[in-house]
């Protein structure tokens, strides 16, 4: 893995952050705050890997899903008190603080959707190359 900087990705990237920032301090409850906000922030950190790294599709996408399940299974523990962060608004915000597999059905959501968005992207790529060739 290299680094390697791509604007489209960082803007998608900085877009995205500025909409969870908004969920995060306007919307207090809800499916938008709890469930979408979750399935968007799977989107954010693909987008800052693909925008940073020469990592694939594939491999970014099992990168974001490792993290998200590997944060939302430390919700299980303690883990915020171990570094005495318990009381962070900002560690409660980042890390969440109790475990729910909607979360995890969101975090694969937001992968497959990625997936999805990416093989539409290199199909619609594909034809329009194939068509240069033809002209």
């Amino acid at each position: 893995m290299k680094f390697q900087f791509n604007k489209n990705y960082l803007v998608l990237a900085h877009s995205l952050f500025l909409i969870e920032l908004a969920i995060a301090f306007i919307i207090k409850t809800g499916f938008i705050r709890y469930t979408f906000g979750d399935y968007l922030v799977v989107i954010l950190l693909y987008a800052i890997i693909r925008g940073c790294t020469n990592l694939n599709v594939r491999a970014s996408s099992l990168v974001v899903l490792l993290i998200a399940y590997g944060i939302e299974l430390l919700q299980l523990t303690p883990f915020l008190t171990y570094f005495n962060l318990q009381a962070s608004f900002t560690a409660k915000l980042i890390f969440g603080s109790t475990f729910h597999l909607t979360d995890l059905f969101a975090y694969t959501l937001g992968i497959l959707t990625v997936l999805a968005a990416e093989t539409s992207i290199l199909k619609l790529h594909n034809k329009q190359h194939t068509r240069l060739w033809k002209l």
